[in-house]
């Protein structure tokens, strides 16, 4: 699938917007949890998944590449496609604070729910930026 370099950040953006709104919601459920016994805490996986494509990209450059004579062949390499990278939910199974067997830690869900507002709306803000700009282009014209 070809992208343009900016076709390419914008779905990235709003994937990560995306993201963070699923991670909005992990939290709340594990700091709404935070008294329940047993409750195991979730995570959301993304960036380290997206990086991974990314550097299976850059790698796929690099890698030998073979001649594929039937379509029974297995490939030497095979990238993963940045679009297709989703955020992931984990349960976190192997900590546990507690006597009871909950794993949450209010303290570390709160600053994590911090980040995640500073990184929404940095999201948020250069998708705005950017349909600005386009916004800009067009009025030209």
């Amino acid at each position: 699938m070809f992208y343009t370099n900016r076709s390419m950040t914008m779905q990235l953006l709003e994937k990560a917007l995306n993201t963070e709104s699923i991670r909005r919601n992990v939290l709340a459920n594990n700091i709404a949890n935070v008294d329940v016994p047993h409750f195991k805490r979730s995570e959301v996986n993304f960036e380290s998944e997206l990086k991974r494509a990314i550097d299976d990209k850059n790698e796929s450059n690099k890698t030998m590449q073979a001649i594929m004579t039937d379509p029974r062949h297995i490939p030497f390499y095979i990238p993963r496609d940045i679009a297709a990278v989703q955020p992931r939910i984990n349960l976190d199974y192997n900590t546990s604070y507690r006597n009871d067997g909950n794993n949450v830690d209010i303290e570390k869900e709160m600053v994590d729910a911090s980040k995640n507002t500073m990184r929404y709306n940095a999201y948020s803000q250069r998708i705005g930026s950017a349909f600005s700009n386009l916004k800009r282009v067009i009025q030209m014209a």
